[in-house]
């Protein structure tokens, strides 16, 4: 195990931790005393059908949620609904190659799916909470991947999806974007095949790494138009500097790694011998698709083919010069738009 601040309760918190006891995954592999780190808002009502769930994506955790998406007046008002936010395994919070003792943990931490987390997630809401149903899942990228396994593999349990900004089955352009994304860390020698004394002993991958989402995270309208200006930032050098190594340096490399593994994996069509028609035909949920139209790892056009697949479903675009990182949440017209494709969707009777 190694210590880092960065994924302790003063960063993140405040959040609890939930054990599955020793869970069995997809790829063969167990994680002993399996913990889920989650944070809740609001109150389940006694007819337990206010609940909504939201999967975290790579990289980030519940509390980009609690500062950007969640309060008063939003979409997500805790003041009305049971708001329940799961970190995915590998986050850093829950289960992930960093926390994990000896000898299972850093290179040796087993392979994820999204699938696995989806089953933990399931476990966990009806242990915990007694759910029989979610009024919403939502989730963006890999939270995105989640969601729509929620929807397939639970159709009973979901009565709306909005994934944003992400895909039901990754495609090849995204799996070979992850791909340098892992190479950027692994090519480090400090990496040590996964046996580094210290996340700061690898911070020129973590460099890199943080250098390849400067390309693949944002747009080229982001940079045409300055928009790194108006977060406060005073050259490109100083964005890049500033804002995303600092971003990502803190973070643990073995669990990045655990994470882009079961996000270049993500499909559904698993579930159905590798037929994502007859997957997505299994959602009998009512979905909002949510792409962002400059993002470049998930674009609208992919998002569109799946979206066409599910009944009853509507393509919604949402609109940020950010593209796929417009996400972290500092273009307020996109937060804008996104709660109010939210309320409609939360305002339609299932």
């Amino acid at each position: 195990m190694l210590a880092n601040e960065f994924y302790s309760q003063a960063v993140h918190g405040p959040y609890e931790l939930y054990s599955l006891g020793d869970f069995a995954l997809e790829e063969g592999g167990t994680i002993r005393d399996c913990q889920l780190a989650y944070a809740t808002w609001g109150k389940l009502d006694a007819a337990r059908d206010n609940a909504i769930l939201i999967p975290t994506w790579y990289s980030g955790t519940h509390k980009i949620w609690e500062q950007v998406y969640i309060g008063p007046g939003r979409a997500l008002d805790p003041e009305r609904w049971f708001i329940i936010a799961v970190n995915q395994l590998g986050s850093g919070l829950s289960s992930s190659p960093h926390n994990t003792p000896a000898p299972a943990g850093m290179a040796r931490f087993p392979h994820v799916r999204i699938g696995d987390d989806v089953r933990a997630q399931h476990r966990f809401l009806t242990a915990q909470f007694g759910l029989e149903r979610l009024a919403l899942v939502v989730g963006g990228s890999m939270g995105a991947q989640q969601t729509y396994e929620w929807a397939v593999r639970y159709p009973e349990f979901v009565q709306r999806a909005a994934p944003i900004a992400g895909t039901a089955k990754n495609t090849d352009h995204d799996f070979l974007c992850a791909h340098t994304l892992c190479e950027a860390i692994t090519s480090d020698p400090a990496w040590a095949g996964g046996w580094y004394a210290s996340n700061a002993d690898v911070h020129l991958g973590l460099r890199h790494h943080a250098s390849l989402w400067s390309v693949l995270g944002f747009s080229g309208e982001f940079y045409r138009h300055e928009v790194w200006r108006t977060l406060g930032f005073s050259s490109l050098a100083d964005f890049m500097t500033n804002f995303l190594e600092a971003y990502f340096l803190p973070m643990d490399p073995n669990d990045l790694l655990c994470m882009a593994w079961k996000w270049q994996r993500g499909d559904v069509s698993r579930l159905t011998g590798g037929d994502l028609k007859a997957a997505l035909e299994r959602v009998t949920a009512k979905v909002f698709v949510l792409p962002i139209d400059e993002d470049l790892l998930f674009p609208p056009r992919d998002c569109a083919i799946e979206q066409a697949m599910i009944a009853g479903s509507e393509l919604r675009v949402l609109h940020s010069k950010g593209g796929h990182l417009a996400l972290n949440g500092f273009d307020q017209a996109f937060l804008a738009e996104l709660d109010g494709h939210l309320r409609d969707l939360l305002a339609i009777q299932v």
